[in-house]
């Protein structure tokens, strides 16, 4: 175990000590960004990395813990980057696992009260790390921290301890803050939950659409009872069942899982109870997406469900899916996004959009969760997943499908698939493929090397690992680009032609990656009726550009973006930041108006209908995102915002009129 003193290292981006502790010090941390040069540890043979930091804020502050390789040249952008937050106000215990400098983990578990960790990057090998800095994230102003003397450890902590004090009311909002249309107690949510059902019509605002939100004005074809795309000269629209122009917004997330996650803080709150058969629902969340390897067992709660039944009584569901269902239809929103509730889609009657439940894997990987996609283990297991699509085969409500979200590897920027295949020593279908390939390009061995720069003695050689390939010769780049594009186009292709085997009727709406990391990502895009992704900016039509510039002619869903402030009981405010409650709703109508004045924009979904818990959910994300707070409360200038954007979308869509111009008032993001 070693000790580094925060006092005695060096400061990087105009960081200041203010004032010393015996064990610390407070120190102030620029607003563009500001911490400590770690790179004295750059030969640690320890695993982990402990701090105890405390946040002197008001609000959740991300940090960045950025490695680069020996080599990396002045001014290079680090090559692996690690980014958290920690909520404000409390002294609280960091660990850093320095062998996810491997880059094989995307999303570590966290500790109590830090929220979401995420590798981002590629890989550092331990012996060839350079320099290191622990800095904030960009923030709106100057913070103030508390940091402890660091220690580098070949154990994690035995204990993160957290103090004795209530943090959330029986309602499950925030107590140190206050803001306007903060729940006063149980009988004022009481009084406004009933007033909702006495005043909101379960109807879309406008005459002009019909049951299905399409635009009555513009008929495009017969219809064939199921959503469809059709291109109208350069413009791409979806069409509903009945044949009219379908240009859709809507919230995802339209569910009450437990998505608070308690364990280790429930000293802070002021209700939990305990759970019991009676109200196991309000425990159940969603199964964790990785193994936990903390000295912790997840547990979650749903202060959503509990104010429902508070509220309502045992028989809530019923009333809380009519509520809803009433406040997303009279204010123009006309399809429901991801992860919403099946019975609730079954209730409401509203458009939506479903997802192949388990996207096919096979047990070997090349990186991350990238399949050995020619194996005939992942062919078997797509034609497997795809028989899931079977019962909602027949739905007319039902859009489309996406085959998965975000796939985890395709978050490294710039990422050469083919890479990893060689890189990695397991002898997998993929490596074999590859081999075959260059033998048929090449003919012999000395042909490869001389294209390579390579000094291989056969092409058996091959079957051992080598890393960077493409980083050999130009040839050798060509060679892995193109590999990469024909694994991408198998990983997309295989489970498309299982899925349209087993229901014809629907849309294969893409995957839903989180942004174009690198152009050969677009391989197979010709086995997809819509291209997705998820899109957090102020303005999507860069991104939607971007899909057509790479050569993909389909129509473009959005399947996520939000914005967030720091105005209301939340301490972080997602991925895309502005100043108010107000401004959320003017970033909203300038996302989904110039989204759909793009040819190619026709569906964008808002993350997500409710806002996280205030400590955190599941993976530590705790934003201000919601239509709706945690007293199913909606956020009234947003939802404003809302309606006025599904009485333009249409005309704009058909240029008819120009998108909101307004731009919202931006802050850096506190979000992770």
């Amino acid at each position: 175990m070693r000790t580094l003193h925060v006092k005695d290292l060096p400061l990087v981006g105009g960081a200041k000590l203010l004032e010393a502790a015996e064990d610390g010090g407070v120190f102030c941390l620029p607003a563009e960004g500001g911490g400590f040069d770690l790179s004295s540890m750059a030969d640690a043979k320890e695993r982990y990395f402990i701090a105890d930091i405390q946040v002197q804020e008001e609000h959740c502050l991300p940090f960045h813990f950025y490695v680069w390789p020996k080599d990396a040249a002045p001014g290079e952008d680090a090559t692996f980057r690690l980014r958290f937050g920690l909520t404000p106000g409390i002294r609280l215990r960091v660990c850093i696992d320095l062998n996810w400098l491997n880059a094989e983990t995307l999303f570590p578990e966290h500790a109590p009260l830090q929220h979401k960790v995420v590798c981002h990057g590629g890989r550092v090998e331990r012996d060839n790390v350079g320099r290191i800095t622990f800095t904030n994230r960009q923030c709106f102003h100057d913070v103030k921290v508390f940091f402890s003397d660091f220690t580098l450890s070949d154990e994690p902590p035995a204990e993160y301890p957290l103090p004795k004090v209530k943090l959330i009311d029986e309602l499950g909002q925030y107590i140190p803050k206050e803001w306007p249309g903060k729940v006063k107690g149980l009988e004022d949510l009481k009084a406004r939950l009933h007033a909702v059902l006495e005043g909101v019509p379960n109807a879309y605002p406008h005459d002009d659409w019909n049951r299905w939100g399409g635009w009555k004005k513009k008929r495009l074809t017969p219809g064939t009872g199921y959503f469809t795309a059709k291109k109208d000269g350069h413009r791409w629209y979806l069409v509903d069942p009945d044949g009219y122009a379908y240009i859709c917004h809507g919230p995802t997330g339209v569910r009450i899982l437990a998505d608070a996650r308690v364990d280790q803080v429930e000293d802070l709150l002021t209700y939990l109870p305990e759970e019991t058969a009676e109200n196991a629902r309000m425990f159940k969340g969603r199964p964790m997406p990785w193994k936990i390897e903390g000295p912790w067992t997840p547990k979650h709660f749903s202060y959503i469900q509990s104010n429902m039944e508070k509220v309502f009584g045992k028989d809530w569901w019923p009333i809380w899916a009519d509520i809803l269902t009433r406040q997303i239809k009279s204010h123009g929103m006309n399809c429901l996004g991801i992860g919403c509730d099946p019975d609730f889609i079954e209730a409401a009657k509203i458009p939506y959009v479903s997802s192949l439940p388990k996207f096919p894997e096979t047990e070997t990987k090349i990186f991350r969760d990238f399949p050995d996609v020619f194996s005939d283990e992942y062919r078997r297991n797509a034609e497997a997943s795809a028989q899931a699509l079977a019962d909602k085969a027949e739905d007319p409500y039902m859009i489309g499908y996406f085959l998965r979200n975000e796939p985890a590897w395709a978050f490294v920027d710039g990422l050469v698939i083919a890479d990893e295949v060689l890189r990695n020593p397991e002898p997998t279908a993929c490596r074999v493929h590859l081999i075959r390939d260059l033998r048929e390009k090449y003919g012999s061995i000395q042909a490869l090397n001389a294209a390579w720069g390579s000094n291989f003695a056969s092409f058996d050689a091959l079957m051992q690992p080598h890393a960077d390939v493409s980083k050999w010769s130009p040839a050798a780049s060509e060679d892995m680009h193109a590999f990469s594009r024909k694994m991408i186009a198998a990983y997309v292709g295989i489970p498309s032609k299982a899925c349209r085997a087993v229901d014809p009727n629907h849309m294969i709406l893409g995957m839903r990656w989180a942004w174009i990391s690198d152009p050969d990502i677009v391989a197979g895009w010709e086995n997809f009726d819509v291209f997705s992704i998820n899109c957090y900016a102020f303005d999507p039509t860069v991104a939607i550009e971007r899909v057509r510039e790479l050569g993909v002619d389909l129509p473009v869903m959005i399947g996520e973006f939000h914005f967030g402030s720091l105005e209301s009981g939340l301490l972080s405010t997602g991925l895309k930041a502005v100043t108010s409650q107000a401004e959320r709703g003017v970033a909203y109508r300038h996302y989904v108006e110039t989204g759909a004045a793009h040819p190619m924009g026709v569906s964008f979904q808002y993350f997500q209908c409710y806002d996280q818990f205030a400590l955190g959910r599941f993976d530590g994300e705790n934003y201000n995102i919601g239509l709706f707070d945690v007293c199913s409360q909606p956020y009234a200038d947003m939802m404003r915002a809302i309606q006025e954007a599904s009485a333009h979308i249409y005309p704009v869509a058909a240029g008819e009129e120009t998108p909101y111009a307004r731009e919202a008032q931006s802050i850096p993001v506190i979000g992770f």
